[in-house]
């Protein structure tokens, strides 16, 4: 598949759906009727699942990776910017961290008792994060942040929650959201919703909630900065509130700097939990807080069988070094701030920079759609999405990086990017975007409420 090198060559009304040739799909469609037979949403993941991707261009099953590219069950090859949806920091099957997992694999992986490996891995991140003096392990986000409240409110003897962002599939927090069913309505009522950026929607919170709160756990950024002052004001209110003050780092952990966006933005919360990128793809997190808050786990219930897992944490030791020895964060900030700027470039060139915006800092952007009255657009997002995995790009609209996303992978990304973007700019300028999909739409996962 040849691609135009600049928008120039591509002809006056720059659209170039002619330039995707159509990719086989049959061996992806098959799986998929195998799989709604007997997994209910056909995925682990709601992300992972049909309704994320646009349907009769999308592949349904993936087969092989490998750096920074991923194999369908069809042979098809695409640029991954979803890498796992975080977790794959180095990139897909990286040597360095599979040869360390294949040593320990012949040693054991789950054993009777505690394996030194988790008091090295939990040094290590006592070194990293700022706000680390003693850790504890589970194998997902939710696990972590699940943790995290529990030992907020046995610290704290208090019952209520302020959350702000996304925070995983436990009770706790999923009963905030539209996707609460199964949820008990008193469980659903000690968890308070704050916007981001917003000091006082916080304090009207404590306000209504005197002495109540127990913790506010937030993701410290998204794809939106903080505002001057906001992470600060944020853990002075908690202070005066005598309330704990919780960074979910899941995303935001080894990708912003290696000891998370505490340490970029010099802001240190009380208790932080971090996943995703700290092992490379293997199932680790982590709740990292002072002695004082942490020693309650030896009360607190919070045990898993896997929790001391070998695998993965040797695998966090090797991804950890991997990343220090070649400064792989610094590789982020460098590749995602070329990728956005070239991104907005093209945007702006095209025309439809009020539609249309590459956005969030650079090692985790995404790019955000518009309608005409400013509104998110999940069906431009959805051409977007269509035309990218046409040409061979998988994508939720976020830019994932890994270290493998190098500058040659950037190259082909916006040489892609140049038809995508022109198909949507021909759209948007026809008004005929819904009659360009040849599937339904995305659907959200988690509507407003």
């Amino acid at each position: 598949m040849k691609l135009c090198a600049t928008i120039e060559t591509c002809g006056k009304n720059m659209d170039m759906e002619t330039e995707s040739a159509p990719r086989s799909l049959g061996n992806s469609k098959v799986w998929l009727k195998r799989a709604k037979q007997v997994i209910p949403g056909c995925a682990q993941t709601f992300s992972k699942n049909p309704m994320s991707f646009v349907q009769n261009v999308a592949p349904n099953f993936l087969l092989r990776a490998e750096g920074a590219y991923v194999w369908d069950v069809d042979g098809n090859r695409y640029i991954d910017y979803i890498n796992g949806l975080g977790p794959i920091v180095l990139g897909h099957c990286h040597l360095a961290v599979d040869d360390a997992v294949r040593s320990q694999m012949s040693k054991g992986m789950s054993y009777s008792l505690p394996h030194p490996v988790e008091v090295q891995v939990a040094e290590k991140l006592c070194e990293l994060i700022p706000c680390a003096q003693m850790v504890r392990f589970g194998k997902n986000g939710s696990d972590a942040t699940a943790g995290a409240v529990r030992v907020a409110r046995a610290f704290t003897g208090r019952d209520k929650i302020a959350c702000c962002g996304y925070h995983g599939w436990q009770d706790w927090y999923i009963g905030s959201t539209s996707r609460h069913l199964g949820v008990p309505a008193a469980v659903r009522s000690l968890t308070l919703a704050f916007p981001y950026n917003n000091l006082n929607a916080l304090a009207k919170l404590f306000g209504d909630h005197k002495a109540q709160i127990a913790c506010v756990i937030m993701e410290p950024v998204s794809f939106e900065s903080p505002q001057p002052g906001y992470l600060e004001g944020v853990k002075a209110m908690c202070q005066q509130n005598g309330t704990l003050l919780v960074f979910d780092e899941i995303v935001t952990g080894f990708r912003l700097a290696l000891g998370g966006a505490q340490e970029h933005f010099g802001v240190c919360p009380d208790l932080a939990c971090f996943g995703k990128g700290m092992a490379n793809g293997y199932p680790l997190s982590a709740i990292v807080g002072p002695p004082d808050i942490m020693r309650l786990f030896n009360e607190v219930f919070y045990s898993f069988t896997h929790g001391g897992e070998a695998l993965s944490l040797t695998a966090c030791l090797a991804t950890l070094q991997e990343m220090e020895q070649k400064d792989v964060i610094a590789h982020f900030w460098r590749i995602g701030t070329r990728l956005k700027d070239a991104t907005n470039r093209l945007i702006s060139d095209l025309g439809i920079a009020e539609q249309v915006a590459c956005v969030g800092l650079p090692p985790w952007t995404c790019i955000r759609f518009s309608d005409a009255a400013g509104k998110i657009s999940i069906l431009l997002r959805s051409l977007f999405q269509q035309e990218a995995l046409k040409r061979g790009l998988l994508t939720h609209g976020n830019h994932m990086l890994s270290f493998s996303h190098d500058d040659a992978v950037i190259d082909e990304t916006l040489n892609l990017y140049e038809a995508i973007l022109s198909v949507l700019a021909k759209a948007i300028e026809n008004g005929d975007v819904a009659q360009r999909l040849e599937g339904p739409p995305l659907e959200t996962i988690i509507r407003p409420i």
